[in-house]
């Protein structure tokens, strides 16, 4: 009677040690893919920078910036191209005005990562050689500055104003340059060098 209890005894110890090992062996197993799981679930550092390649002004540039880095900024502190002016930084006042293929943007609110493989024309690509853009050029004549701050801002939007089909009448420029301030008031003069530019520029 003892001999069987002993041999039950056994054969119960034999399987929870079977049981326990099976166990322990899954532990760093389940561990692990938790730990690796946890990896692929961790952002990235956005302190960290990545490669990024903007076309600009023709040009292929290979950048490595803080992903949260603008256009503007990418532009003015990592191409030394600071025709564009940073005014606000809030996209209110237009001097950051670029353009992203055909399109105006502010540039101090457009990440430059977003501009990727897209062309992005600045005041500085203007110019042809020795020939200023028509529309430069109507600035000039109409004398469509006074400091000259908001002036690449203004240009590039109103290039875009003209292709946009926004240049028919005084009442179209005034409201499709509106999201452009100059503080100098030289509104009467801007619209003047667009209505001058803007036959020009679609005739090109």
């Amino acid at each position: 009677m003892s001999n069987t209890s002993g041999s039950k005894q056994s054969a119960f110890d034999r399987r929870a040690f079977m049981a326990g090992a099976a166990g322990s062996a899954l532990v760093p197993l389940t561990a692990r893919a938790a730990a690796a799981e946890a990896r692929a679930a961790a952002p990235q550092d956005p302190a960290l920078p990545v490669d990024v390649t903007l076309h600009v002004n023709g040009k292929e540039k290979r950048l490595s910036i803080d992903a949260r880095t603008t256009v503007l900024d990418a532009l003015r502190d990592h191409l030394k191209l600071t025709g564009s002016k940073k005014g606000c930084d809030h996209g209110q006042c237009g001097a950051c005005t670029v353009l992203i293929g055909d399109r105006r943007v502010v540039s101090c609110l457009t990440l430059a990562l977003a501009a990727e493989g897209q062309e992005i024309t600045t005041i500085e690509g203007l110019a042809t050689d020795d020939h200023l853009h028509p529309m430069q050029q109507a600035f000039i004549d109409n004398d469509a500055f006074q400091c000259g701050y908001c002036t690449p801002g203004q240009i590039m939007s109103a290039i875009a104003c003209v292709k946009e089909g926004h240049a028919g009448s005084e009442a179209d420029i005034r409201e499709y340059m509106s999201g452009n301030i100059c503080r100098c008031a030289a509104y009467p003069n801007i619209v003047a060098a667009v209505k001058q530019a803007a036959p020009e520029i679609m005739k090109g």
